[in-house]
């Protein structure tokens, strides 16, 4: 059985902050499951939810991923950029040009991400976060495509997007150049199996694939694996229920 995308997960000095900032930001509710930490989960229950796990390291430079927010309306994206900064948010600048439409903040902690102007045709049907914005090759984008099972919607110019069958958010790769990373990623991938799954065999396709072990991280206990794709960038396999 394939795994499937369960959480993306911020590594942070500041979890419950950043849970109530997300809470607050998407309308999304928080977690209940105490299996689940810290976490907030999507309004209609389908779909990946955001997990705060506890990390007191600096963060350095840019981050590798960022949330892309869409817009109904350029009130609605008004509304969401205010919201953000009452809820802890800031402006920051990355190099965005003024024609560019979106509104780059970062969160409490310093995460970056996009409130998109409407009409974007690229996001649109994804919902309130339209895509999940990645540094990253094309070959990492055939990588998530094949892992996840999510079909590729874009492969141009070395630019890649996937997104599940179901729809929903997308999970985008930029291609060259790839900025060079720099300590551990900050927003990872967390997976997941039914309890029932054959654990070492997921985790064997996901090696035949081109992902690893992280070195030293070992198999992280019976039904978790700390696993890196091929651009390097941490992940991690784990059995649920």
């Amino acid at each position: 059985m394939t795994s499937q995308l369960f959480a993306i997960c911020f590594n942070t000095s500041l979890p419950a902050d950043l849970a109530r900032f997300w809470s607050g930001v998407l309308g999304w509710e928080p977690a209940t499951d105490a299996g689940d930490g810290l976490a907030v989960l999507p309004p209609d229950g389908a779909g990946f939810r955001i997990r705060f796990r506890p990390d007191a390291t600096p963060k350095t430079g840019q981050n590798r991923a960022h949330f892309d927010l869409t817009s109904t309306s350029p009130e609605d994206q008004q509304r969401t950029v205010a919201r953000a900064l009452r809820l802890g948010g800031r402006h920051i600048d990355v190099g965005q040009l003024p024609e560019e439409g979106h509104v780059v903040l970062a969160d409490p902690d310093g995460n970056e991400f996009c409130v998109v102007a409407a009409g974007n045709d690229f996001l649109a049907g994804t919902g309130t976060v339209g895509a999940l914005a990645c540094d990253g090759t094309q070959e990492v984008g055939y990588f998530w495509s094949e892992a996840l099972r999510w079909p590729l919607v874009w492969d141009q110019d070395q630019e890649t997007a996937i997104q599940s069958p179901a729809g929903g958010t997308k999970i985008t790769w930029g291609g060259p150049p790839v900025a060079p990373k720099s300590g551990t990623n900050r927003l990872q991938l967390e997976l997941a199996l039914p309890a029932d799954a054959d654990f070492g065999a997921e985790t064997d396709r996901l090696l035949s694939l081109g992902a690893r072990h992280a070195a030293g991280a070992g198999e992280g206990g019976r039904g978790r694996a700390f696993m890196l794709d091929p651009d390097g960038n941490e992940f991690t396999v784990r059995h649920v229920g």
